[in-house]
Formats: structure tokens, sequence, C-alpha cells
């Protein structure tokens, strides 16, 4: 049984999640960086999909995507998003609750420029969600933005980062007989994180 003790309890929250991040790095054979995300539309039916988390900041969590999706409709329509990571091989998972807001176009615009070529292709080709025809229709739409941008592709306006912020973080660890090891951080007024043992 993996036992979470004090001195856990009495960090940063951040310092937990880098650490047990760099660990599931290690040992995890596809994508560490995972998450479910869940949003929830107007009429509070809630939605769920895997994407990838690319930045780990102070503040929050990053990921990118089209802003035109589904998804993105959902957020920016509440202003909530929640996600949960799995690693199956260290067996823990992290939850995290709060607000989530767009970033920057310098910050969304640097981290387009990691992306590969065919990456930045497609998130031009795309129209993320819409109804597909068939897959002719997207590998015409990947050639017509071939011939556009022949060299440098630039980011589109549609297509960026969002910033979950925490209101709440909450770290489990398997236990022997089901007797998991979980503890939720959540944030003050004062910008402190307190930190409370739970029952499995």
């Amino acid at each position: 049984m993996t036992v979470l003790g004090a001195n856990e309890l009495n960090t940063d929250p951040f310092l937990l999640f880098d650490q047990w991040f760099a660990e599931a790095q290690k040992s995890e054979i596809n994508d560490p960086d995972a998450i479910a995300l869940a949003s929830v539309d107007a009429d509070g039916m809630p939605s769920v999909r895997m994407v990838l988390l690319k930045e780990i900041l102070p503040e929050g969590f990053v990921f990118y995507t089209n802003y035109t999706s589904r998804k993105s409709s959902e957020l920016l329509e509440t202003g909530k998003a929640a996600f949960v990571i799995h690693w199956k091989s260290l067996r823990r998972q992290i939850r995290v609750i709060g607000s989530v807001e767009q970033v920057s176009d310098a910050q969304s615009d640097a981290y387009y420029q990691t992306r590969s070529r065919g990456s930045r292709i497609g998130a031009w080709a795309s129209q993320q969600s819409k109804p597909l025809e068939n897959r002719a229709e997207l590998a015409a739409a990947v050639s017509k933005i071939e011939e556009t941008y022949p060299d440098e592709v630039p980011r589109p306006p549609h297509w960026g980062g969002f910033l979950i912020r925490p209101a709440e973080i909450e770290f489990w660890a398997d236990g022997d007989f089901r007797l998991h090891d979980r503890f939720r951080f959540t944030i003050k007024a004062n910008g402190h994180w307190v930190a409370q043992r739970l029952y499995p």
C-alpha cells in the first residue's frame, strides 16, 4: 500500500504534481501527459475527452486546441473545467477542478512553433467537431493548406491554449484492499493551499 505522509500534506500541490509527473514520464509507456478533460454545456450536460497536458505553470495547467471545437465552446461559455490524469504503471491519479481561460497569443504562438509542420497544417485543415463527409474532404483541405503555406505555417487565429487555474487538486494512490490513499488540496482566498486527507 502506498502511504502519503505529513510531508506531502504540507507541501505545495504543484511540487507534488511535478514529482509524480516526472516519475510517470519514466514509467508510462504511452502519453504520460494525457488527461481526461471534462466540460459542461449550457444545459448542464457534461462531456469528456482526452487531450495532452503541455505546460505546468505556477498558475495552472495548459493544453492547446481548436477554439471553435465543442469543448472550447463549452469552456468559453462556462469558464469552468476539470480533468483527471491517470498513470496505470504507478497506480496513481490526480484530479483537478478550476476556472479556465485562454492563454495569450504570444504563449500560443510560442508553443505552436514547437509543433511539427504536419501538426501545424492539421490545425488549419481540421474544422474540429464539425461534420466531415469523408476522409477525402479532409485530405483535400490538407493539400490546400500545404499549397497556401509552402514554407512557414502561421498559427491559425482559431487555435491556441487554455489555462486551467485549479481551485482543487486531489491526489490518489492505489492501496491494498481498496484502502486507497487520497488527499485534497483546496486554495483559499489568500492564495494558500490547505490539504485534507479523505476516506478512500
